[in-house]
């Protein structure tokens, strides 16, 4: 089949790749986000579907919104059959879902109708779900609604961030995405609506959603620095300052600090929770690069009772 890619970040380029390579179906063009403001110079730098579309000649539209006429009249031209997305990040119109003649085919990193919106996997791990996945299917107007063509599960690891689950349904959504691909194209797959019951919904993750709440349980805390790595950073405050949580693990032998308490010794650095305390692994205090969190503590010389938490400066 004639293809029109469309996908923005890296966890889309091992999908991109795998059409590239595949005997069966061209890629003509992708379709990817603008260049966007990057580094200390905010620079305008491509996406990481549109480096990979450049390396390998391809086209590249980068439309500010998918329904400007130009866009539509662009895509129109190369006539694609299909057009399969990975994480393109906008909302397609009707104007552009009708153009191929066998649709939009999405891979999303959910096991749907679980978890519909942007930031499927970093959900799954807050809700503590012990298995996930990805999900291709027909796109529609609405919200990751659409009918199923294929799907593949994937175990969450205890220590799993949502970076780690992400990488791995990459690479195996790949596969998914032009196994699908070549069902389309032989008639042998047929989706089927999504069921009704078991619909949950993940909206994007804010930097405010990712303060943590020292008073919320240990595993919470545990979960939403997982879910949160790498983006868009669980962070808390100490002397005022913001402190990125990179890593941290349970440690439930210690109940009796208070919530954001520090306890510091030569084995390890502690922060009380509403339950048990959490060891730090990793930290990234403001403006420098990260560091283990033993390291941190022997420079800032956390006193006896200082605590986590409270208004950035």
């Amino acid at each position: 089949m004639r293809l029109v890619f469309a996908g923005t970040p890296e966890v889309a380029v091992p999908a991109l790749d795998a059409l590239l390579t595949s005997e069966r179906h061209e890629v003509a063009a992708v379709v990817t986000r603008p260049d966007a403001p990057a580094g200390r110079g905010r620079r305008l730098v491509p996406s990481p579907v549109a480096e990979r579309a450049a390396e390998a000649g391809i086209e590249i539209l980068r439309p500010a919104r998918p329904r400007e006429p130009g866009f539509l009249d662009r895509l129109r031209a190369i006539a694609p059959d299909c057009c399969p997305v990975v994480a393109y990040g906008a909302l397609l119109p009707k104007a552009a879902l009708e153009i191929p003649a066998r649709g939009w085919v999405n891979l999303h990193f959910s096991l749907l109708p679980a978890w519909r919106g942007a930031a499927p996997v970093q959900h799954a791990l807050l809700a503590g779900d012990e298995v996930t996945g990805a999900t291709t299917f027909l796109i529609e107007e609405g919200m990751d609604s659409g009918p199923v063509f294929g799907v593949l599960t994937e175990e969450v690891r205890p220590d799993d961030t949502s970076g780690d689950v992400l990488t791995r349904l990459a690479l195996a959504g790949a596969g998914l995405l032009a196994a699908t691909m070549d069902g389309i194209e032989d008639g042998a797959l047929v989706p089927r609506p999504q069921p009704a019951e078991g619909v949950t919904m993940a909206p994007k993750i804010t930097v405010a959603d990712a303060a943590v709440d020292w008073h919320a349980p240990a595993l919470r805390v545990h979960r939403q620095v997982r879910a949160c790595t790498p983006a868009p950073g669980a962070w808390t405050t100490f002397r005022g300052e913001r402190l990125k949580l990179r890593q941290v693990s349970l440690a439930p032998d210690r109940a009796d600090l208070a919530p954001g308490e520090l306890a510091v010794d030569k084995q390890a650095v502690r922060a009380g929770t509403g339950s048990h305390a959490v060891e730090l692994g990793w930290v990234q205090p403001q403006g420098r690069k990260p560091m283990r969190a033993a390291d941190w503590a022997r420079g800032v010389r956390v006193a006896p009772g200082e605590r986590l938490g409270g208004e950035a400066a």
